[in-house]
């Protein structure tokens, strides 16, 4: 999932083969033609199948990308949530908003792709919900909103994150970040909150194997530092926040943004009908569970 899922689906919807080494050695195409039911379960499955060695996609003419970011203050979050919510249930899916909360301010971002970004109208609304701090509208290209983050998520630094969707980011789940980010251990604690729907829920929840295609938004909550010292602390703040959010989420979730790896993430994140039929196939493909490190499928022999 990210910024252009609204419009042209997730990454798996634009996958149309690929080439999967299975767990006896062989090297196989795998696409809806050659095996639907192996294809299923790779989208959204994991590396719980194989070792894919190459991707074929689907490739789709982005055209011009406006994007604007806008911060304000944390004091004001409540209030600009409950806007921008508003806001994202209208957005045609040309348009995807997102924001991050952290103690020092509340960032927005709106990203709108296509005809309409040639019109700094399309998103000037997410940069009017409240008295904003700082703005920047058209000042970044969208490799440089891909890459806004990764001095803070460099190598060897120490992370923690747990995610959940969301239908929508309703007055239960503002309180909870506001009262969450409140107890921040450090300045590098967050919720990043990327809104979905459009392309994503056009797809049957049964399509494929990754499930939560109703949601409208995915939350991530967790922070980062570089003390083992402070393991204990900053990892207990991460899991309180998304154990008071849990309450409120939805029923599935994103295996790939789960920072504990079990068995009972993996049932509970595909929910227990497509985890049976995930673990049926692995017992087809990976009798042995050789391909067990990471959100595992235990093969049903």
């Amino acid at each position: 999932m990210g910024w252009l899922s609204r419009r042209f689906g997730l990454t798996i919807d634009n996958l149309l083969a690929v080439d999967l080494v299975t767990a006896d050695g062989r090297s196989r195409r795998v696409s809806a033609d050659t095996d639907t039911e192996l294809f299923w379960a790779i989208r959204g499955g994991g590396g719980n199948f194989g070792v894919v060695t190459r991707f074929v996609f689907k490739v789709n003419d982005l055209g011009p990308v406006l994007i604007g970011n806008w911060a304000y203050p944390v004091a004001e979050a409540s209030d600009v949530l409950k806007q921008l919510n508003e806001l994202a249930k209208s957005a045609p899916r040309e348009i995807t908003a997102g924001f991050i909360l952290s103690p020092g301010e509340l960032m927005v971002i709106a990203i709108c792709s296509g005809p309409q970004a040639n019109s700094e109208d399309a998103i000037a609304a997410f940069g009017a919900l409240g008295q904003t701090k700082s703005s920047s509208v058209g000042e970044l290209s969208f490799l440089d909103l891909q890459q806004m983050f990764d001095e803070d998520m460099a190598w060897d630094r120490r992370y923690y994150m747990k995610g959940l969707f969301l239908r929508e980011i309703d007055g239960s789940a503002i309180e909870r970040m506001v009262q969450g980010i409140a107890e921040a251990p450090t300045s590098e604690t967050e919720y990043y909150v990327l809104q979905l729907g459009g392309a994503v829920s056009d797809v049957d929840e049964d399509a494929t194997a990754y499930s939560g295609r109703s949601a409208g938004f995915y939350c991530l909550m967790g922070t980062t530092w570089d003390d083992r010292k402070h393991d204990e602390r900053f990892i207990g703040w991460s899991r309180a926040a998304a154990s008071r959010m849990t309450e409120i989420a939805m029923s599935r979730n994103y295996v790939n943004e789960q920072a504990e790896a079990s068995k009972e993430v993996a049932r509970e994140s595909y929910g227990e009908g497509k985890y049976r039929r995930l673990a049926k196939l692995k017992g087809r493909y990976d009798p042995t569970n050789l391909f067990r490190l990471n959100q595992n499928i235990e093969p049903a022999l």
